[in-house]
């Protein structure tokens, strides 16, 4: 087991106000592909590219494709948690961990069993008529044929924030509300390349600020330790 590793449980087990930040790097593992990785969405070929399929303009102009492509790549019901996710829900319940802000629209989570999980990006899981805002869930999006409808005619958005979309102004304030209280702030499987989410960080005043990742990011020079390795074999290890 890596120094690195032993200085994470250390920080863990001697601190009582822990958040986490995590981004699509938490979900990989359990076999959802990334976005900016080689083999991640962003480097296949498509019809169009991803960064503008997922885009509020083209949902709106295109909405048959959008719907091809989000059956086909965002569904995350097959999935299941793993070893990162459950390690998180036994902090939280052990009453260490306060927050998990994710970037992940997964749902992986709360599936695990976390409680408080603040989705920046939104969920998959939750669905709603553009006219009349009913409630639908995820499986009756997937198993639509062609564009999702409401029973009055409307068309279902998936509550995902698009490009071009503004993060729910909520969920934005709870999750700076929690790093500026954190002890510790542990960031893992993110690039932290995606704003504003990754302009969270400069809110955080505590004590160790913790970067888990394969590869470098923006903010391994200002942190206290970086952790260059799969989130699987640290968290199997904590």
């Amino acid at each position: 087991m890596s120094y690195e590793i032993e200085e994470l449980k250390s920080i863990i087990k001697n601190s009582g106000a822990i958040v986490f930040f995590g981004g699509a790097g938490v979900s990989t593992e359990s076999g959802i592909p990334d976005f900016r990785s080689k083999d991640g969405l962003y480097n296949q070929k498509f019809k169009f590219p991803p960064e503008e399929i997922l885009s509020h303009t083209f949902f709106m102009n295109h909405t048959e494709d959008f719907f091809e492509f989000y059956k086909d790549k965002m569904n995350s019901l097959k999935y299941q948690p793993n070893i990162t996710h459950k390690k998180l829900t036994e902090l939280e319940q052990i009453g260490k961990l306060k927050a998990i802000i994710t970037q992940n629209i997964d749902g992986l989570h709360q599936k695990s069993g976390s409680k408080n999980v603040l989705e920046l990006h939104g969920s998959i899981l939750r669905n709603y008529c553009m006219n009349c805002h009913t409630f639908y869930e995820a499986s009756y999006i997937f198993a639509s044929k062609d564009i999702p409808k409401c029973n009055c005619g409307g068309m279902i958005k998936p509550d995902v924030v698009l490009y071009e979309e503004s993060l729910e102004e909520t969920t934005l304030k709870s999750a700076i509300d929690f790093i500026e209280k954190a002890e510790v702030l542990i960031v893992a499987g993110t690039s932290l390349t995606v704003y504003p989410a990754s302009g969270l960080i400069r809110y955080f005043k505590g004590k160790y600020l913790v970067l888990i990742n394969k590869d470098e990011t923006p903010y391994d020079g200002t942190a206290n330790l970086v952790i260059h390795d799969s989130l699987g074999h640290v968290f199997e290890n904590l």
